[in-house]
C-alpha cells in the first residue's frame, strides 16, 4: 500500500527524529525562460488596462509582441541553490538534497556540478509536454549524467514537434531509469487558458495514456490549497503518491518539500518509486496569502540585485525580446537607454505594496479560508 503523509510545519513544529533530510523539488533559476503571455491575456479582461496597453505598444518604436517575449527569474543557479539548503538545515536542522528544475534545460545542474560542493546535484528540469491543446509539465529528476544532455535533446524536439505517437516511447525510457523521478506538476494548472473543462478533458485523456509512467503527483508551493486539495483527490483516485514541489521563482525558498530517511537523491527515489512512501512538508510561508506571496516574487523580480554580474542586475536586462532584424533575443534594456516613463510610474505602484501596513492589511483581506486535508481514501495515512 502507498504511504502519503502530509504536514504543516506551523502546526506540528517538531519533526519525527527518524527523518535524515528534507527535499526540494521543482525550483527555477535565471536559466529558466517565463513568457510574459499573461500580460495581454490579463489585459484583455480589462477594457482600459487593455486600450492602454495597445497605446503604448502603438508607441513604441520597435514591434512588440508579449507572447515572444520572457523574463528569466532572478537567482542565479548557484544563489538557487543556497536558499534552498539553507532553508532546510536552518529551519528544520536536516541535510538539504536539492534539484533544480529550470523549463526544458539542464544548465544550472551543468554549472553546478563542476564545482566540487554541488557536484551531486541532480540533472533536473522541468519538462514541457504539449497534449491535445493542453500543456503539461513534468518534473524529470535525475537523470542519468552520461546520457542527460542526449535526452534532453530528445525531450526538447518532442516539446518543440509534438507526435502523440513519440511520447510514450519517451516516458518509457525515462522510467525504464531506476534513478529517474518523474512527477506530474500542477496538473490541475490550465496553462494554455483553455478552460478547466477542456483542460480536465486533456488530462483525463493524457492520464488515462500515460498514467504508467508517472511516479507521483504534486502539491505545488505556489498554488492554492483549494487547487491543491483536488491535486490529492485527483492522485487518491488514480493510486499516485503525493510529492512535493516549491516551484519557486523568486527569492523566496519553497513553501514545500519533502522529508526523507534517505541520505540521497538516489535513495529518494527509490523511496518514492519502490518503497511508496511520501512525506509532503508545507512551511510557514504557505500559511501566508497566496496574493501576498505573489506580490513578493513579482517585488523579486523587478528589483536590482548590484551584487550580480554586469547583464544580470536590473530587471530589464533579464526580460528578453527577439530583434526584429537578427531575431535573436535581446535584453529589453539594449532597446533604450532607460526604461519608459510609463513602466516607471507602473514599478513605482507596484514598489509600495513593499510596506508593513500594506501587507497586515491584505493578509487581513485575504485569509487562506480552505485547510489543506488529506481524502479518506486506504491509500493514504494521514500524519496529522
Amino acid at each position: 500500500m502507498s504511504e502519503n503523509q502530509l504536514s504543516c510545519l506551523w502546526n506540528a513544529p517538531s519533526l519525527d527524529p527518524q527523518y535524515r533530510a528534507a527535499v526540494s523539488l521543482h525550483s527555477h533559476t535565471n536559466y529558466s525562460k517565463e513568457s510574459l503571455y499573461f500580460i495581454p491575456a490579463f489585459a484583455r479582461r480589462h477594457p482600459l488596462l487593455h486600450w492602454a496597453l495597445q497605446r503604448q505598444c502603438r508607441r513604441s518604436t520597435v514591434p512588440v509582441d508579449l507572447d515572444r517575449a520572457y523574463w528569466t527569474p532572478p537567482l542565479t543557479a548557484r544563489a538557487a541553490y543556497g536558499v534552498e539548503k539553507r532553508q532546510i538545515e536552518d529551519k528544520l536542522g536536516l541535510a538539504g538534497l536539492v534539484s533544480l528544475t529550470d523549463h526544458d534545460t539542464i544548465e544550472a545542474p551543468t554549472v553546478l556540478r563542476v564545482v566540487p560542493e554541488t557536484s551531486h546535484i541532480p540533472f533536473s528540469l522541468e519538462w514541457s509536454v504539449p497534449f491535445e491543446g493542453a500543456m503539461f509539465h513534468l518534473g524529470v529528476h535525475n537523470l542519468p549524467a552520461a546520457r542527460a544532455q542526449e535526452i534532453v535533446v530528445q525531450l526538447a524536439a518532442y516539446t518543440a514537434s509534438p507526435a502523440p505517437q513519440d511520447l510514450s516511447g519517451l516516458l518509457a525510457m525515462l522510467d525504464e531509469n531506476p534513478g529517474v523521478l518523474i512527477v506530474l506538476n500542477h496538473p490541475l494548472w490550465d496553462l494554455c487558458r483553455t478552460g478547466m473543462e477542456p483542460h480536465r478533458k486533456s488530462l483525463e485523456h493524457f492520464l488515462h495514456n500515460h498514467i504508467e509512467f508517472l511516479h507521483a503527483f504534486e502539491l505545488n508551493g505556489t498554488r492554492s490549497r483549494a487547487e491543491n486539495n483536488s491535486v490529492m483527490e485527483l492522485a487518491g483516485q488514480r493510486q499516485r503518491l503525493i510529492i512535493s514541489g516549491g516551484d519557486r521563482h523568486g527569492c523566496e525558498p519553497s513553501a514545500a518539500l519533502n522529508l526523507t530517511r534517505a541520505e540521497s537523491f538516489c535513495e529518494f527515489v527509490h523511496e518514492i518509486r519502490v518503497e511508496q512512501r511520501s512525506h509532503v512538508l508545507f512551511m510557514p510561508q504557505y500559511a501566508e496569502p497566496l496574493c501576498v506571496r505573489t506580490i513578493q516574487t513579482l517585488l523579486d523580480v523587478i528589483s536590482d540585485y548590484p551584487e550580480y554580474s554586469e547583464g544580470c542586475r536590473r530587471w530589464d536586462e533579464r526580460v528578453f525580446y527577439p530583434d526584429p532584424v537578427t531575431m535573436l533575443d535581446r535584453p529589453v534594456s539594449s532597446y533604450w537607454n532607460a526604461p519608459p516613463a510609463f513602466l516607471n510610474r507602473i514599478f513605482f505602484g507596484i514598489r509600495l505594496l513593499d510596506n508593513a501596513s500594506v501587507r497586515r492589511a491584505l493578509r487581513q483581506m485575504f485569509k487562506n479560508k480552505v485547510d489543506l486535508r488529506l481524502p479518506s481514501e486506504t491509500v493514504y495515512e494521514a500524519s496529522l
